[in-house]
């Protein structure tokens, strides 16, 4: 039998994240891509276990803000086109700003019904 740290990964997790492939080179190194995803993991664990002790403690709106904080929301692509307009109109986006700007107006129009 091992003694086995509490807050390491299961083995089925640590086989996924092997099995997972790397787009960008440097990640690509085995040892650097499992220990990035077992620290990421770790600091989810981390998390939630600090959200639960707020929540056992009466305070809901402190645990809501405090994961939200630590584990923001990705925009939606709608959130994502304005601040590009918004860039675009009021900022001095150079040639690949404009191509990004150009891009994610496009995938968002792309998303509305005819």
């Amino acid at each position: 039998m091992t003694n086995q740290h509490p807050i390491t990964p299961p083995p089925d997790l640590v086989q996924q994240w092997a099995s997972e492939k790397c787009y960008d080179k440097f990640d690509c190194l085995y040892e650097l891509h499992i220990a990035t995803r077992a620290a990421q993991w770790v600091a989810d664990q981390e998390l939630e276990a600090c959200v639960k002790w707020l929540e056992w403690n009466h305070s809901d709106l402190l645990s809501r803000e405090l994961h939200a904080a630590r584990r923001p929301k990705p925009l939606s692509l709608k959130e994502q086109a304005y601040a590009a307009l918004d860039a675009y109109i009021y900022g001095n986006p150079d040639h690949n700003d404009k191509q990004n700007t150009y891009n994610i107006i496009r995938q968002a129009l792309e998303q509305l019904d005819d």
